[in-house]
């Protein structure tokens, strides 16, 4: 018998207009949920506390699920700690009290694989992540986030809130952001790829020497993972949410140069960093505690993503595109 956990629910989306929202949202409508609350930015300001008050009173729900946030590529975590700092901070902690003030049945925090610290064993284990400081290029973004996860487990141990913390890895899949200065490591490789096909460039440049590894995991399977966890995991500990793999930059700029059709040639910056040097997560308490396993194999996930965005956007120059966020 299928589930009406969702039908008999109010739930709000922050960052429901997002890349990973989107896929949320999706999946909420497809599982009957009725009642769904997608808070847009330049209506609700998530900084401004009267903003938080007015988002509760109207959508009055009995699950937050907490996505939104300022984010970026090492570039735009470069330029912007101060911002990327304050604002995945205040409204994290605004929208988690603001719950817990009115009664909220359930808060889901989403946090980030780059919380973890910068020479965590692999794979990353749950355990692992207060033994050491972040990356230090993306730390303030990281560190941010993690509070969420001391906000999280001080409001369950106080006043018995019933608030999780999820940390997803690197994520990737159509509608994710391919713009120039804030993108991540594999909508900059597609674009850049596909556009140096389209010019008849013979060579990319690309940041770091491509040696670092990274974990992706397909949004969509992510969206299930957070809807799986909102209905049947109510515990203090973090929990990593991933696909259970790792690629060096350098092997996944083959594989997107093979799925393009790009025969040229990536010179590496090596003046320039790569961020963490390894990524990958050990997923098996999603496993034991919510049944989440990654479905869609990564190469079937990067074609998905390739053939939406030929589809989406039309012949872009080239120029200006040795940008390369590796986070």
């Amino acid at each position: 018998m299928a589930s009406d956990f969702w039908s008999r629910r109010r739930v709000c989306v922050s960052g429901g207009a997002g890349f990973l929202g989107s896929y949320v949202v999706s999946q909420l409508q497809q599982a009957g949920c009725k009642h769904i609350f997608v808070p847009r930015s330049h209506e609700f300001d998530l900084r401004k506390m009267a903003a938080v008050e007015r988002l509760y009173a109207e959508s009055r729900p009995d699950i937050v699920l907490h996505l939104a946030a300022s984010v970026g590529g090492i570039g735009a975590n470069r330029e912007n700690p101060g911002r990327f700092f304050y604002d995945n901070l205040i409204m994290g902690v605004q929208l988690m009290d603001e719950a817990r003030k009115r009664g909220v049945e359930k808060f889901v925090a989403l946090g980030t694989v780059c919380s973890y610290p910068r020479l965590t064993p692999i794979p990353f284990k749950e355990e692992n992540l207060w033994n050491g400081y972040p990356e230090e290029t993306n730390a303030p973004y990281g560190l941010a986030k993690k509070m969420l996860l001391v906000q999280s487990q001080a409001y369950r141990q106080q006043y018995g809130f019933n608030s999780i913390f999820l940390l997803p890895v690197n994520l990737y899949g159509p509608r994710d952001n391919f713009d120039v200065n804030t993108s991540h490591v594999i909508p900059a490789l597609i674009r850049k790829c596909v556009n140096a096909v389209e010019n008849g460039d013979s060579q990319v440049v690309l940041w770091g020497t491509g040696q670092a590894t990274r974990e992706f995991l397909y949004a969509d399977d992510c969206a299930r993972a957070i809807l799986l966890a909102a209905e049947h995991y109510n515990s203090q500990d973090a929990v990593n949410v991933g696909a259970g793999f790792e690629i060096s930059i350098r092997d996944l700029s083959r594989l997107i140069a093979g799925l393009t059709g790009f025969r040229g040639e990536f010179v590496w910056d090596s003046t320039k960093p790569g961020g963490q040097p390894r990524r990958r997560l050990d997923t098996t308490r999603a496993t034991e505690a919510f049944g989440f396993v990654a479905g869609i194999p990564f190469e079937e996930g990067l074609r998905r993503t390739i053939e939406w965005y030929r589809e989406t956007f039309k012949y872009e120059s080239s120029e200006n595109l040795d940008y390369h966020a590796v986070i």
